[in-house]
């Protein structure tokens, strides 16, 4: 049976390859969240050589990785063309130095990157397009190198919570957004060792639900799944949503929440116990904030 949650990639590609030039002036979120990233990158030492941005979008996250590290090499990955082109483009424009052509255009379930070559792998708001998440940490742990570190950003399953219930039509207008207990589990599955995860909500509020849709389409975050309506929506459905939507209004404003998952796991250490075993994997630590 098809899963309607499934991601059409060729659909992500597409729609984040269109979005290039309107992504950065409507990344607000997205900003807020790679500044606390990098907020809490300052509280892990660390000192890579290589690091990969996966899903780097525009290129702002490798653009500031590499004003941290500055001897280290910075590779960008993503799966649309038109986001690497854009990254490059302001590269060019920030720091001629910056012009080595690190880009990658591949899929973060798929990567052609050489095993134990990385020290660092950042992934800000991106893993949320995979299908296969196993497969996406699986991949990020074999280009680690042992001792290395995973750090990251993700939504929550409230993301968008008051488009999925004011869209309620029978087809899918939100993604399946995974709980932060279960990322939890496919990191220690996948051989990551003391992963740390906890999450933050945040809302952001807009006049009408046609300027929620807009910011989305903006940033090339379009309903992907597989189970979308296909076609144009009809007026009947836009005046729905539109209706059930004010359900939501507060304060003159309607609300989208996003519900964000920081989270970060090293791989495992190379060297081995007496018996000759790997090192054991340690306990997942979650936190809550109200």
């Amino acid at each position: 049976m098809e899963d309607k949650y499934h991601i059409d990639k060729a659909h992500v590609r597409a729609s984040f390859g269109r979005a290039a030039k309107t992504y950065d002036a409507a990344a607000i979120l997205q900003k807020l969240v790679r500044d606390e990233m990098f907020d809490r990158l300052d509280l892990i030492k660390v000192s890579p050589n290589k690091i990969l941005d996966a899903g780097c979008g525009t290129g702002h996250g490798g653009f500031q990785l590499q004003k941290r590290f500055k001897t280290a090499e910075v590779f960008s990955l993503d799966l649309a063309m038109g986001m690497l082109e854009k990254t490059h483009e302001q590269q060019t424009i920030i720091n001629k130095l910056l012009r080595q052509k690190r880009l990658i255009c591949a899929d973060i379930e798929s990567m052609p990157i050489a095993d134990n070559s990385m020290d660092v792998v950042w992934s800000n708001l991106a893993i949320q397009w995979c299908n296969d998440l196993d497969k996406s940490f699986t991949e990020i742990s074999r280009l680690l190198k042992p001792s290395s570190l995973f750090i990251f950003s993700t939504f929550g399953p409230d993301t968008l919570k008051e488009l999925r219930a004011a869209s309620n039509n029978g087809k899918t207008h939100v993604s399946r957004f995974i709980d932060m207990h279960d990322i939890g589990d496919a990191l220690t599955r996948n051989g990551f060792n003391a992963p740390v995860l906890d999450v933050e909500c945040y809302t952001l509020t807009y006049d009408d639900v046609r300027a929620v849709m807009q910011d989305l389409k903006s940033i090339g975050a379009n309903n992907a799944t597989q189970g979308r309506g296909r076609g144009l929506s009809g007026r009947g459905f836009l005046k729905s949503l539109a209706e059930q939507y004010e359900k939501f209004r507060t304060d003159g404003k309607l609300p989208a929440t996003f519900e964000v998952i920081y989270g970060h796991a090293w791989t495992p250490e190379a060297e081995q116990d007496d018996h000759g075993l790997g090192k054991g994997v340690s306990p997942i630590s979650f936190r809550h904030r109200d």
